[in-house]
């Protein structure tokens, strides 16, 4: 039996302590809950009669976990993966890993350095739609690939920026396409390959925060096939649409729904057996923006661990998206088109000040 620890008592969060403190996932425990503020981690610790602490050092010590999920302020993943990794224990830490890329290479080297895996959340990857859609893709189904969309259209209000003097900030947080776009800005990458250049405008529309609550992005992928990323938080009243579609000279998908749970279009030019179920079998409708990944990403990494198998999203596969997002950043500020395999400009994006050092 994995024992997990969780380190950081916000609100995502809950859904990691439900999964763990009610033993959904099978070969995995919740055995403590640490956060600065000792109030929040009594109220996991209560919930599921584990012990709380407030000194992530004195629950290593005294509970010695095997896997410590870090859900601290985006911001701060580094300090607290780093902080952590000498102990020799796995780490998982919430999406995104960092805010910078030297962040991010110093969790890979200290997790490297400790001994200790580390496992980047992308629960959407395992999204029901998500995975058939990569099978395909994977059995070259789509032929050349021509175009690849993803649109975030939600709703963050400002009470929920308010909720955390974080939130929003470029030291901690970023905007949406840091925090609600990560996932679909990884899935578009994984599905259409590396990213040659990005071009990219941001605005802050309608919340009062340091950072983006709307962005589009234009890509060329290093195939040639192009994409577009189109994030926002100021959809109003509600959250509308998490989507993505894959466009192909031999076949086009489409899955929708608000949190890439619902298979909209999946045509091909060349049909397979299935392919007239798929539509009905492969969708899904979650209670909320989270949907099911969570819980098949916790069963993916007590396999992995259980067999040392690979990691679908390790360390290294966390930066990628997080080089993407910079560099989009970049062209965000500088105006200009960027390419990914150039050496990157200081950015907004971690740095305390607001601005690039």
């Amino acid at each position: 039996m994995l024992k997990v620890a969780i380190v950081g008592c916000g609100r995502i969060s809950v859904r990691h302590a439900q999964l763990l403190g009610e033993n959904v996932i099978a070969g995995a425990k919740l055995v403590a809950a640490c956060d600065i503020d000792l109030q929040k981690a009594s109220v996991v610790g209560t919930k599921y009669n584990v012990p709380a602490y407030s000194d992530m050092h004195e629950m290593m010590r005294v509970e010695t976990p095997d896997l410590v999920v870090v859900l601290t302020e985006s911001g701060n993943h580094a300090r607290d993966v780093v902080a952590l990794a000498p102990y020799g224990k796995h780490l998982m830490v919430e999406k995104p890993m960092a805010l910078t890329l030297s962040d991010a290479d110093a969790m890979i080297a200290a997790c490297n350095e400790g001994g200790c895996r580390l496992f980047v959340v992308k629960q959407n990857r395992f999204n029901v739609p998500v995975v058939k859609l990569r099978e395909a893709l994977v059995a070259g189904r789509f032929g050349k690939l021509v175009l690849g969309t993803v649109r975030v259209r939600w709703c963050r209000p400002q009470a929920y920026y308010d909720q955390d003097p974080w939130r929003g900030t470029w030291a901690l947080d970023g905007g949406v396409l840091t925090n609600q776009a990560s996932h679909h800005v990884d899935l578009l990458e994984w599905m259409m390959g590396d990213v040659e250049s990005v071009f990219a405008m941001a605005q802050t529309s309608l919340a009062n925060i340091e950072a983006e609550d709307t962005a589009v992005v234009t890509l060329r992928f290093a195939n040639g096939a192009l994409g577009i990323i189109e994030a926002t938080t100021a959809t109003r009243p509600s959250d509308l649409e998490g989507s993505i579609s894959i466009l192909g000279e031999s076949g086009s998908v489409e899955i929708g729904g608000f949190a890439v749970n619902k298979m909209k279009a999946w045509k091909f030019v060349e049909p397979a057996a299935e392919d007239d179920e798929v539509l009905g079998k492969y969708s899904v409708n979650p209670p909320n923006v989270y949907g099911f990944g969570h819980q098949a990403y916790y069963e993916h990494v007590v396999d992995t661990l259980a067999n040392g198998t690979a990691a679908l999203v390790d360390g290294l596969e966390g930066r990628r998206s997080l080089e993407l997002i910079t560099a989009i950043y970049e062209s965000v500020e500088t105006g200009l088109e960027v390419k990914l395999r150039s050496p990157r400009r200081a950015v907004r994006l971690g740095v305390s000040s607001g601005k690039p050092s």
